[in-house]
């Protein structure tokens, strides 16, 4: 009789860091005070910073529910009608890419799982193509990348003096990629800092883009949430479509629908002929077969719901234009909070030109552990805060753990 030996065959996988950002909550739950607050996870709450489920969607689920609809198998490509809805809501019903059936749209899982599919692409038929990635940008884009063994740099992107776009950095490093390089943008409300290019800004970047040959790769997660108008937060990519540029852009309506827990996406890659987007689409379903077989139905069958519905697409535009105002009068109660306890002349007037879900402070790793040790809110180490976790009334609180950060921890 033989005895085991109680030694792993696992023992030499070492264990992985914490997720920066998903570490926050787990911290922020074994938090006993009172006055706690959660600013690390992007994910809109109510004035009573409770979980909100729009409208919208109870509305949309009723529907499924007394149409009795069946959880079968999608299509490796995704919902049919979610793919249409999609794609029309990003370019615009009228948009020729649209007309001509240029673009390959792939139901994937969020904006995360969109991201991963199109590095996959990039791998296989891009073989060193590098991706640049903004300095900063979300946490997980990097990983998303180095798995998918993509090559990256970044291009400049903020400028700590200013609190505000290093505009002539990022075009000057834009310039210097190697030719044919993908550049990752934030389509709308950059994630971290919530710093957008203006309109005459985007055009610049899309001619050094199309001069040096480079290929536009969007993220686009707050489409609608940012400004409260799907139209004017899809402005960006419209504008280099509209140029005849081929381009990728990942999707989420994690934010804009809530449907956070529902991993309901798509991937867009824009082409110059029909026939191209065809077989790029044929290639993105061979990826995603490899990946995880097929999407998810129920959230690509709310999303085709709302926007097939006239009524439901409005109730949906005004739930979004109800959460964009929310977020941004808190903005603005915290810049007033701000500047009335500051007594050193600091300008925080930086907070109301960010805009969407979150707000770059400034702060330092120090200064932001301070924040979470004293002060008991949690927030990542780069000094992002998300306003969307934020109520009127903890502002003047918050205010006063940011001016003390800020000024008394080097």
């Amino acid at each position: 009789m033989t005895v085991a030996v109680n030694v792993s065959r696992f023992e030499g996988i070492t264990m992985a860091p914490p997720d920066p950002i998903l570490g926050v909550s787990e911290a922020f739950k074994a938090d006993t005070d009172e006055k706690k607050l959660n600013l690390g996870v992007g994910a809109y709450r109510t004035e009573e910073l409770q979980p909100y489920v729009l409208k919208v969607v109870e509305k949309a689920e009723n529907l499924m529910l007394e149409r009795g609809e069946n959880k079968e198998y999608l299509p490796i490509e995704g919902l049919a009608a979610f793919n249409k809805a999609t794609a029309e809501l990003l370019f615009g019903a009228d948009n020729p890419v649209i007309k001509q059936q240029r673009v390959a749209t792939v139901q994937s899982l969020s904006g995360t799982g969109s991201l991963r599919l199109a590095a996959a692409l990039i791998e296989r038929y891009f073989p060193g193509a590098k991706v640049l990635i903004s300095s900063p940008t979300w946490g997980n884009h990097k990983n998303i990348f180095d798995d998918a063994r993509v090559p990256w740099s970044e291009y400049r992107y903020y400028d700590p003096k200013t609190v505000g776009l290093d505009f002539e950095g990022m075009i000057a490093d834009i310039k210097d990629a190697p030719e044919g390089s993908f550049i990752l943008l934030h389509g709308c409300a950059h994630n971290p800092t919530g710093i957008d290019p203006n309109p005459e800004q985007w055009e610049k970047i899309a001619n050094v883009i199309q001069k040096k040959n480079h290929i536009p790769f969007f993220d686009v997660a707050y489409q609608g949430f940012a400004s409260g108008s799907l139209d004017a937060d899809a402005g960006s990519v419209r504008l280099f479509a509209a140029r005849g540029m081929e381009l990728l852009v990942a999707q989420s309506y994690s934010k804009n629908l809530g449907l956070y827990a529902e991993r309901i996406g798509a991937i867009n890659v824009v082409c110059s002929t029909a026939d191209a987007a065809t077989r790029v689409k044929s290639q993105l379903k061979q990826l995603a077969r490899l990946m995880y077989s097929n999407p998810p139905v129920h959230g690509a069958k709310i999303v085709a719901n709302i926007v097939s519905d006239p009524a439901l697409f409005n109730d949906w535009k005004a739930e979004m234009e109800m959460m964009a105002g929310r977020i941004k009068n808190v903005r603005q109660k915290l810049n007033d909070s701000l500047s009335a306890k500051d007594k050193s002349g600091k300008d925080w007037s930086f907070i109301l030109k960010q805009i969407g879900m979150f707000s770059f402070t400034g702060l330092s790793k120090t200064q932001s552990e301070n924040m979470t040790n004293k002060w008991h809110v949690y927030m990542t180490k780069d000094g992002r805060i998300s306003l969307a976790g934020l109520n009127l009334a903890k502002c003047e609180y918050l205010a006063d753990a940011i001016v003390d950060s800020y000024h008394n921890v080097s």
